[in-house]
């Protein structure tokens, strides 16, 4: 089994360097000459087409609840703040979602050959995490005018791709923006590290559960309890999605409580 999801790595990742070449030249080229959302769906088209060989190349099949939890205006606003185990959250997210997404991401991104190049071509969020201050007023203003366009921003509040099983540290940037900018925050629990595990070359044909949560409004609250609040959810659902990769103990502290 191990040589087959080998294989199948190779192919999948041989998918996206034939495909993200062309298609990343094709948004340089194009980049001066479209709309900002003409650009984005074209670039969330591609990340598509790496879900798809996902499915087709890997065995890797996505299993998505709470759509209904989503903003259903054009132009409402929402922070969404994801569960971070793989990759393959970072590709799935514009692919199933009806608005454009806003990533805020570290600006060393924008050096990795073609698929960085891409991506500075799109409006999103670029931060400095080295200046923390400037990084997160340009979050802010950046966010704002984002959002009042019908952009959702996402972040990964973890703040980086998490083990399976386990939990990082929640920080409270994303929470910071929402009340900063009157919006709601929506979790997102994902288990994709059973299928594609962090940092790992090789991956396994599953089921991955995408569980949207409810909408959590941000006015008249503080960042340390919206964030809190965040992670209560995202951590109950992951070990309600996969149990398997929880001990007893763990899963008693985040058990939710009724109401």
């Amino acid at each position: 089994m191990f040589v087959i999801n080998f294989v199948r790595s190779t192919l999948h990742m041989l998918w996206m360097i034939v495909t993200v070449i062309p298609w990343a030249t094709f948004v340089v080229i194009v980049s001066p000459f479209i709309s900002s959302t003409r650009l984005y769906w074209i670039c969330a088209g591609w990340l598509a087409t790496a879900v798809r060989g996902g499915e087709w190349i890997l065995g890797i099949r996505n299993r998505i609840s709470g759509m209904e939890n989503l903003p259903q205006g054009a132009k409402d606003p929402a922070v969404l703040l994801v569960k971070h185990q793989s990759t393959w959250e970072t590709f799935t997210m514009p692919a199933i979602m009806p608005h454009p997404l806003a990533y805020v991401f570290k600006r060393e991104l924008l050096y990795v050959p073609f698929f960085g190049w891409a991506i500075g071509r799109m409006d999103m969020i670029h931060i400095d995490r080295s200046k923390r201050t400037e990084a997160f007023s340009k979050v802010v203003q950046q966010g704002r005018r984002l959002m009042s366009e019908g952009v959702w921003v996402i972040m990964f509040p973890e703040g980086t791709r998490i083990p399976r099983g386990q939990k990082g540290t929640y920080q409270s940037g994303g929470a910071r923006l929402a009340i900063q900018c009157g919006v709601p925050v929506i979790p997102i629990a994902v288990t994709s590290a059973k299928c594609w595990p962090r940092k790992a070359f090789v991956k396994k044909p599953g089921i991955v559960d995408i569980s949207i949560g409810p909408q959590i409004p941000s006015t008249g609250r503080r960042p340390d309890e919206l964030i809190r609040e965040v992670e209560a959810w995202i951590e109950a659902e992951m070990l309600r999605l996969d149990p398997e990769a929880y001990p007893d103990g763990q899963a008693k502290r985040f058990e939710r409580r009724p109401g």
